[in-house]
């Protein structure tokens, strides 16, 4: 299986208003998925709203996923909590669910320091054997993971990568410095999918992708061609997709591509209290742009 490598897919968690989990519109995402051929699939990450399903729903969405993927292609859930003890509890049900991975986020009201941040992970780690890759998610968490963290994570038990918002520039730059301070082996990947083509040509080793949730093809031609040394091809077909990544940024990509699943007809699903679906003006921004890009079916 290859985890924390290569184009990881992330899908939304269909669920009705009461955060019930609509396990056959999940596993409708999932085969789309399988069947495009990304690297792994995450769910339970941002996009897949993990922070506002209970316990008993997120293990549910895990075995909808896995049962859907069939060993085809590894799953990878988030398994973050508010409390050390939860988050613990939801890595050993992702790994008895059948998930090959977890991806752990510090989840907090109260800001982290350090030290407790490292502690948070020392124990989930220490609590489970399924790997665990390290959520670097400053705009969602408010905790920014520094390299000499990361580091200091790298070399846990179990922890085998970790997943950075990919920098506006000096990519290579950024993944360097984490080399030096990180074992062999240890994989330097990244979201913020208008980032990522060059931080994949800069040597990333994995594009963690909200767009590759529910169009997984636009994404693997970019992988593929930068696999295949085409930088320039890599770079066009990123170009040909700017306004979907303004779109993203202007709306967040949770809410743009919540509407665009229900638009392409493939579920119809809200996002979670509080969170709102985009408004009529905005959703027509996202068909038409789903439309000049081919998308739109």
């Amino acid at each position: 299986m290859t985890l924390f490598r290569g184009l990881v897919a992330f899908p939304i968690t269909p669920m009705n208003a009461d955060g019930h989990v609509d396990t056959a519109a999940l596993s409708r995402l999932v085969r789309r998925l399988v069947e495009a051929g990304v690297d792994s699939i995450g769910v339970l990450g941002s996009t897949g709203s993990y922070p506002y399903l209970s316990r008993a729903e997120r293990r549910r969405a895990i075995e909808a996923a896995v049962a859907e993927a069939g060993g085809r292609v590894p799953v990878m859930a988030g398994i973050g909590a508010l409390r050390t003890d939860e988050a613990v509890l939801c890595a050993q049900d992702a790994k008895a669910a059948g998930a090959g991975a977890g991806l752990l986020a510090p989840v907090s009201y109260t800001p982290l320091t350090e030290g407790e941040v490292f502690t948070h992970f020392e124990t989930v780690a220490g609590a489970t054997d399924l790997p665990i890759c390290i959520y670097n998610n400053p705009g969602t968490t408010h905790f920014t993971f520094g390299d000499a963290l990361i580091g200091r994570l790298s070399r846990l038990p179990n922890v085998g990568g970790v997943k950075n918002p990919a920098p506006e520039t000096a990519a290579a730059a950024a993944i360097s410095a984490l080399r030096v301070l990180t074992p062999t082996g240890f994989s330097v990947g990244y979201s913020t999918d208008w980032n990522a083509t060059e931080v994949l040509i800069a040597g990333g080793d994995a594009w963690y992708s909200v767009l590759a949730g529910l169009f997984p093809g636009v994404c693997k031609e970019i992988h593929s061609a930068v696999a295949q040394g085409d930088h320039a091809k890599a770079r066009q077909r990123n170009e040909h997709l700017s306004s979907l990544w303004q779109l993203f940024r202007n709306f967040s990509s949770l809410r743009v591509i919540y509407a665009a699943a229900n638009l392409i007809g493939i579920c119809d699903a809200v996002p979670p209290l509080p969170i709102q679906p985009l408004a009529e003006p905005a959703r027509r921004q996202v068909a038409e742009t789903l439309d000049r890009l081919g998308l739109a079916t």
